[in-house]
């Protein structure tokens, strides 16, 4: 019997890329009911045009700022994934006080919602802006993250299990610029950057969810997991979805222009997965990295582990991949 199979999930956040994904991968499995919750109801009634013939999805509007309604949508739930965030760098910059009712509060009334019904396992998603924050996104992030470990020092006899997994940026999710480069070259013959010199883990839609599957799946209590990501340099990037896209638009390269408008607030120039304090206590898997809680004080046990060494792992540091390499990650993932 699969993981799935029979229970019941909540998928907070089930409307965006990463939720709709996940939902895939849990409906292949047969659970009993899968809850999908989120506030855009336009993207709620898009789902169910396309999933409306599985009779085990309930559509649940709502907020997670509001705890009574997140309460409520987890009445006799299994597993809850956590994907919904205020995640949008220059937005939280000039509303940070919205990033943190949404990223802050509202993980925290999952938490108390979680530990009010009863249920089993919680996985929250974080990303790598949360380590060494430069803006309100990452640093609502980072927070959010210190409530879940939190979370598990303080459940008591409860017996829900708290996790978080930390993502880089997904190619082609809601927000990639991806999507935004190839419509600027269609559209204007230019596109737009920050820094051509900036790296950026990357990682896929399939590599995001099957993380975050995996974590739902081997959490034991308060971990960080962190996915080996390839790095990208925006110039490598930028370059190749030019070539492919004017490819197959019958235009020419040279007559696409890039432009660079220099760093918007709170952006940096690389990311970070993992720092050197957190590298110390961490397991090294072939695929990934687990980042014990450090209040818990104890061994955890993750068949093929060994101690990670201990540095950062940062994009500034990490070797990048070929054009080739990337032109290929694009293709095979349908992007170019």
């Amino acid at each position: 019997m699969n993981f799935f199979t029979g229970r019941k999930i909540l998928i907070i956040g089930g409307t965006g890329t990463i939720g709709q994904s996940v939902l895939r991968y849990i409906l292949n499995e047969d659970p009993e009911v899968v809850r999908v919750f989120s506030r855009d109801e336009h993207k709620q009634f898009e789902l169910r045009e396309k999933m409306g013939h599985f009779s085990n999805i309930r559509y649940l509007i709502g907020d997670i700022r509001d705890c009574d309604r997140i309460e409520r949508a987890m009445q006799d739930i299994d597993y809850v994934f956590h994907l919904a965030a205020m995640k949008h760098v220059p937005a939280c910059e000039y509303n940070p006080y919205e990033a943190v009712k949404t990223n802050i509060i509202g993980t925290q009334n999952i938490i108390k919602s979680a530990l009010n019904t009863g249920v089993k396992k919680v996985i929250f998603t974080s990303t790598d802006k949360a380590i060494a924050p430069t803006n309100t996104y990452g640093a609502s992030k980072l927070m959010a993250e210190r409530l879940i470990a939190s979370a598990q020092c303080n459940s008591g006899n409860n017996g829900t299990i708290f996790a978080a997994v930390r993502f880089g940026n997904v190619m082609g999710s809601r927000g990639s610029v991806i999507p935004l480069f190839k419509a600027q070259i269609a559209e204007k013959r230019k596109i737009t950057v920050t820094d051509l010199t900036m790296s950026r883990f990357m990682m896929t839609l399939g590599q995001a969810t099957d993380l975050t599957i995996k974590a739902m799946q081997t959490a034991q209590g308060g971990e960080v997991f962190v996915l080996k990501m390839p790095v990208i340099c925006l110039k490598d990037l930028a370059e190749v979805i030019i070539e492919e896209t004017t490819e197959k638009l019958g235009i020419a390269a040279a007559d696409v222009e890039i432009y660079e408008g220099g760093l918007r607030p709170g952006e940096k120039m690389f990311e970070e997965l993992m720092t050197i304090e957190e590298a110390k206590d961490a397991y090294e898997l072939p695929d990934m990295f687990v980042i014990p809680n450090m209040f818990l004080q104890r061994e955890l046990s993750y068949p093929g582990a060994k101690k990670a060494i201990q540095k950062s792992y940062s994009s500034d540091d990490e070797m990048l991949v070929s054009r080739q390499k990337l032109r290929e990650m694009l293709q095979e993932n349908g992007l170019i």
